[in-house]
């Protein structure tokens, strides 16, 4: 399951985490002390979702670019959905 990013969820993170988003918009968790990173939060083990769907000029007309929760890459035409 995933939830949108609010301030309860930076609120909540343990003192050693910290986020980024991407240029695509997706949030990423980082555990400073094991400098490692994460799709999921840390507390709830979900992802967040942003809508980090982006629109590329080198797909046919109509398809987006999206992620899934574990990164992997996947194409969506919304005519099709």
């Amino acid at each position: 399951m995933a939830a949108d990013l609010n301030l309860e969820w930076i609120c909540s993170l343990p003192r050693t985490w910290t986020y980024g988003i991407t240029r695509g918009g997706r949030v990423f968790f980082i555990n400073e002390e094991a400098k490692s990173t994460t799709w999921l939060h840390p507390v709830t083990g979900e992802a967040v979702v942003t809508g980090h769907r982006r629109q590329s000029t080198d797909l046919p007309t109509g398809w987006e670019e999206a992620y899934t929760f574990e990164g992997a890459r996947y194409y969506i035409n919304p005519i099709y959905l």
